[in-house]
């Protein structure tokens, strides 16, 4: 899987830690990732969550399988202004053999929750 030319490369999403059930990652919020209001936008939010819980889910799957996000549920709690770097951690709730479900937390650079987000995967046979 390509790491460079995606969103997550666009984003800024930088994976700090994978394994089995618990990753980390950050994303710094600037003008990519920003309302015109100078906060980080939902959308980015979400895309940060959802991609944490892939990057979870892909480090699960065997050899030929792939997950594709088929649920998103996500609530804005608080906000993170531009410049600060918001930290994602995503523990693995369900390991099914063909779904796997995340709980994503978002805190902002003061350790702050700004969003919590339930992620579903769907687990496919890769042709």
């Amino acid at each position: 899987m390509s790491e460079t030319n995606n969103l997550m490369e666009t984003l800024g999403i930088e994976f700090k830690s994978v394994s089995k059930g618990i990753v980390e990652a950050i994303m710094p919020v600037d003008k990519r990732v920003c309302q015109p209001f100078g906060i980080l936008h939902g959308g980015a939010t979400i895309a940060l969550a959802e991609s944490v819980a892939g990057k979870g889910s892909l480090f699960l799957c065997k050899e030929h399988e792939i997950p594709v996000g088929t649920q998103v549920s996500c609530n804005h709690i608080s906000a993170a202004k531009e410049g600060e770097v918001v930290h994602a951690v995503g523990t693995l709730l369900h390991l099914g053999a063909t779904t796997h479900i995340w709980n994503v937390d978002i805190n902002n650079s003061h350790g702050r929750l700004i969003s919590s987000a339930r992620v579903s995967n769907m687990i496919l046979k890769q042709k």
